[in-house]
Parts: C-alpha cells; structure tokens; sequence
C-alpha cells in the first residue's frame, strides 16, 4: 500500500481527470447495461405484439441510450488518458530529479541502464496500467455485476447457467495467470540486461569499431534479445489459452441458453425478449471477466515496475546540505585530517587511510600515484561527491559537511579524467561554468585554456555546435573546453583530475602558465601521470595504496621518496631516447633535449614559439612507466 501511495502522490494536477475517468465510464456501463433490456421490451411490446409505435419507440431509446454511451465512453478514454499519461510525466520528471540529488554513493546502487529502465520501461507499465485500472477496472466489475443482477431479476433459474460458466472460467483463468505471471516477472528482469548492452555499444561505438568487435557486441546482443523473446513467447503463449477457454464458455453458455430458453417459452416461464435480453447479458459477463483476467495480469506486471520507481523515489541522498550551512567558502585553503575513505563500508578495504596533510590557499600541488592509489577519490572528497568514512575534510578552514552543497562544488572546479560535452553550441557548454558570462569571457577563459586556437578555425567559431558527448572534437580539445568551462567560474579550488593527458606537453605548459597569471589565488591540484606536468607546482603529493607516501618540493622528493624518483628517471629515460617535435618553422631544437617547461618559458619570453615535443609526450604520458617502476620499488623493499 506505501508503495501505491508514493505513486499515487505523483497525480498532482492530473486528479480531477482521475476523478472524471471512472465516473464517466460508470455512466457509460450504465447505458451499455439497460441496451439489452430495452432490446427485450422492444421484442415483446413491438415486435411479438406487432405494434409498430411500440418498436418506434423503443428503437429511438436504444439509438439515445448507444449514442449517450458513445459520448460518456469516449470522454472516460479522453480523462483516462490524460490522467495516465500526466502521472507518467510526474513519475519521470519525479525520478530525474531525485537521481540529480544523489551523490556518486546513491548512484553507485543503480546501474545506469537500470536507472533508464525504470524511467522508461518501468514507467510506461505503470501508465498502462493505470490507464486500464480507471477504465477497464471500473468498467468490468460494475459490468459484470449489474449484468448479473439482470440476469436474476429476468430469469433466477436462466442465471444458474451464467454461475456454472463464471465458476469454471474463472478457475481456468486462475491457471492460466498462475503459471504465466512467474514468466512475465521473469522477462521483466531481462529488460535491463537488453538496455544495458543498448547503452554500452552505443556510447563506446567508436572502441567497437576500432577493434572489430561488431561480431560479439551483435552476439551479446542477440542473447539477451533472444533470452527475452525466448521468455516472452513462453508467457504468451500461455496466455494466448485466454481466448480458446472464453470462447468455450460463450458458445457453451449460449448453447445452454438456447436449449433451456426454448423449453421455457415453450412452457410459459420466459418470453422471447427476455431470452433475447439474456443473450446480451452473456456477452457481458463473460467479457467482464476476460477483461479482469487481463487487469490482472497489466497490474501484477505494473507491481514489479512500482517497486522499482518508488526505489528510486525513497533513496535518500547520503550527502546533503546541513541546516545553517555555510554560505560562503573564505578561500582555498584544503586540510585532510586523519580522513578515510571506503567504497564498500563496512568491509575493512580503505581506498583512502588517514591521510593528513595542509595545502595553502593559492598553493598549486601535483598529485601523483599509481593506478588504484585513491588519487581521483582524494580529490572527490574535496568537493563533497563523496563523504569521508572517518576523519574529516576542510576547505577554507571548515569542514566541507558544514558547507551548503551547492556553495561548496560552486567553488571547487573538477575537471574530470572523463571529460563530458553537451549537445549544443560551444558557448553553451562554456556557460555550464557560468551562465552569466559574457561572450569576451569565454573567449578570454579558451585563450587561457589554449582552446581558442581550434575554436577559431572552425566554420561557426564559438557557435559551433557540439555533438552529444562532444563527439565532433577530438580528446585532447574536450580537454581544454572542460578546462575554460572550469576557469569560468572563477573557483576557489581547480582540480585537473588527469585532463591535461591528451595535449602535448607545450599546451600543458602553457595552460599551467595562464593558471599562475590568471587565478594565482586559486588553489590548483593537477593529477597526472607524467612529471611534465608538474613543472609550476609548488609541492608534489605522492600517494601509494591510499596513503600519503611523500609530499614536498620536487627536489625534496628526488632525495627522499624512491617512488618518485623511479618514476621521474623512467620518465625522463623514455623522453631522452624520443624524437622531439620541431619548433614553428620545421627548425629541430638544437639543444636536443627533453621538453621543459621552464625551457619553454625562455623561449617564449625570447619570442620563439615551441610546439611541444610530441614523441617524448607520448613516452611521457604511459602510465605503464609508473606502474612498472612503483612495482620495483616495492620488490626491492620485499627483498625480492
């Protein structure tokens, strides 16, 4: 009952319509109910009496009474309709915006095909049933029981056939749903499998078409659309007896009225017009009760698509804003304090354990770390995606739990590793930082940003339009869009989780320069794979297996921390072999070595323009060299 009420509470301004539908289509019923019985008089006093006025009549009454009922049970549809459709609506836009209160731990418990499924799917269920529930479930019980009540008011005896006829359907109806709706419950299940392998085949296509995996991705779907079927052909199959089993009692209960009917006119007890009234009686009793059968089944389907809208419905996000939250953060400052962190609560796997550190306002820090270090989920917590599990996490000098969400993520930038664009044009997705910004200052935040130079040369400039997903530019420009879209709204924090990884080492310089010259009082934490990328940081941090394993100046690190060090030498090892990029001209850097950020920096004060060095970037950016090197260090602290 909650769950019909938490659905129900989504009717909104759609009730009145709820209201008419089943009024409406009892009226309807009513007409519909009183045509068989007007049929029976106009036999007896018209027809068997030969009075012509009689049939005259009573002819116009049936034709009022057919025409009413067309009227009111088409208004009932139109109400129904309308009311059905409006709480599908509510339901979706209910759903969509508890899903945008989650935090990335609510989301974690849906699958995105799952939450797709139930916005879609799931909803159309409940819609169709509803719709069924204020028509068809209004329309057969009232049917089938005035029809009844006729029936005994015309004939008792005549009515014992209808009995018989409704006992011995209505148990094989009872089979038939028992053994079909396991079934529907069943196909119901696959439908998140089939929307999953939907979902994933489209936004990674261009990976499938890369490797050649059309042939699996077709079978994979094949089998589940095929386990679907498989399963839906079994349940309709079943089914599909509703009909054969309605028919035999029809036919048998018109064969018995035909039969007992005779020999009671015959005898006096019934007249011609009454057995004919009987007759239409039939018709609706029996198809009031195929009509039950298939509201049973809609509803006991539309149940399980309830359940899991309201699952949704009553997720409580597990990060929200505190009652005289903080309105405002004073600066940049960003303190870990013994902070833990676990996926999995509860389990003892920490990705993150007590990590305790100070970071200055205006300090820029690179972080550094091999895969599965906790480095993208260090600096979730710093915008509050994620709570700490024990511990605690303060920026500008408050714990991020006293902050009002919406103030706190409003100054922390994240440029994600995963970098997202947005159907529409390039101005547009710049004002996802700030919807208030000026056409120059988004030009200023892509020059900053070295997005401009791209920009530029497309044929609509900043109002080129951007595919969903911004699958008409190339990684490394989806990079530096997200990153003018984060200098946009001016933040207390920038983080750059790894999203500098698709430009050349100059670009990187140069967004790093612009950072220092443009927001020097934001605190900027870089993530990166490469120490490239960590030439204008102030200290370097250094995590392994979620814990801080260094944190100083490079140079500091060169000495004392030998994770650090394997990997700059691996680093450095791979750029010195590679080819360097030529500078502006085609004239080869005569110095001949790796790429340099400060390097770079004189030339540029010199007026020389560096390209970047593409090969060694590329040497530079394999994650795999710092993996490898992590794992030797720790060999040789095992003695192995």
């Amino acid at each position: 009952m909650d769950t019909i009420g938490k659905i129900f509470s989504q009717l909104g301004e759609y009730r009145k319509q709820t209201l008419l539908a089943p009024l409406f289509t009892l009226a309807s019923v009513a007409l519909e109910v009183a045509i068989p019985f007007v049929m029976g008089i106009l036999i007896d006093r018209g027809i068997s009496a030969g009075d012509m006025g009689q049939v005259v009549l009573w002819g116009i009454v049936m034709l009022v009474c057919a025409a009413v009922a067309l009227v009111v049970g088409a208004l009932s549809g139109v109400f129904g309709s309308e009311a059905a459709v409006g709480l599908a609506t509510n339901l979706r836009d209910a759903e969509f915006k508890k899903v945008q209160t989650f935090s990335f731990s609510n989301i974690d418990k849906f699958s995105t095909a799952g939450l797709v499924t139930r916005m879609t799917t799931d909803v159309t269920n409940v819609q169709n049933a509803f719709q069924m529930g204020l028509i068809i479930a209004t329309r057969a019980p009232i049917t089938l029981i005035v029809s009844m009540a006729m029936c005994v008011f015309l004939s008792p005896s005549m009515s014992l056939v209808f009995v018989v006829a409704m006992v011995l359907l209505g148990a094989a109806l009872f089979g038939i749903m028992f053994h079909t709706l396991p079934m529907f419950g069943k196909v119901f299940e696959r439908y998140d499998d089939l929307n999953a392998s939907v979902q994933e085949n489209v936004n990674a296509i261009r990976v499938v078409k890369a490797f050649v995996r059309e042939r699996f991705e077709n079978k994979k779907f094949a089998n589940a659309a095929g386990e679907l079927h498989d399963l839906f052909v079994a349940a309709e199959s079943m089914l599909a007896w509703n009909n054969p089993v309605m028919m035999c009692a029809i036919y048998g209960c018109i064969i018995a009225l035909s039969w007992f009917g005779t020999h009671a006119i015959m005898n006096g007890n019934l007249t011609t017009g009454e057995l004919t009234s009987l007759f239409g009686y039939i018709m609706n009793i029996l198809m009031s009760l195929m009509m039950l059968t298939m509201v049973f089944v809609m509803l006991t389907i539309s149940a399980a698509s309830a359940n899991r809208i309201v699952e949704v419905l009553e997720e409580e996000p597990d990060i929200v804003s505190p009652e005289n939250a903080i309105m405002e953060v004073p600066n940049g400052s960003i303190d870990f304090e013994n902070a833990s962190f676990s996926y999995r609560t509860g389990t003892g796997e920490s990705t993150l354990d007590s990590l305790s550190l100070h970071i200055e306002s205006g300090e820029t820090v690179g972080v550094l770390g091999p895969t599965g270090s906790g480095k993208s989920t260090f600096v979730a917590l710093i915008s509050r995606l994620y709570d700490v599990s024990a511990g605690k996490v303060e920026v500008g000098g408050n714990d991020v739990r006293a902050y009002d969400t919406e103030v706190l993520r409003d100054a922390v930038a994240v440029v994600l590793q995963q970098n997202t664009l947005f159907s529409g044009t390039i101005l547009d997705n710049l004002r996802w930082g700030n919807e208030h910004a000026t056409r120059e200052e988004c030009i200023a935040a892509c020059q900053a940003a070295c997005a401009d130079e791209f920009i530029d040369r497309m044929p609509d400039g900043y109002d080129t339009q951007i595919e969903q997903g911004g699958t008409n530019v190339s990684g490394g420009q989806r990079q530096r869009l997200c990153i003018a879209r984060a200098l946009l709204k001016r933040p207390r924090v920038l983080i750059l989780d790894d999203s500098t990884s698709a430009v050349d080492t100059a670009t990187d310089a140069s967004i790093q320069r612009a950072f220092a010259e443009q927001i020097p009082s934001t605190t900027k934490l870089i993530i990166s794979q490469r120490v490239s990328s960590f030439g204008a940081c102030d200290r370097i941090l250094v995590l392994d297996a979620g814990r801080v394993a260094a944190f100083g100046t490079e140079a500091e690190l060169l000495e004392t921390c030998d994770i650090y060090r394997d990997v700059y030498e691996a680093q450095n090892k791979a750029g010195s072999e590679a080819d360097f990029d030529p500078l502006e001209g085609g004239a080869v850097d005569p110095l001949s070595q790796r790429y340099d950020p400060a390097f770079a920096s004189e030339l540029a004060a010199a007026g020389v323009a560096v390209a970047g060095a593409a090969a060694a970037d590329a040497a530079v950016a394999d994650a795999a060299a710092q993996d490898a090197a992590v794992s030797d260090y720790r060999s040789q602290e095992r003695g192995e």
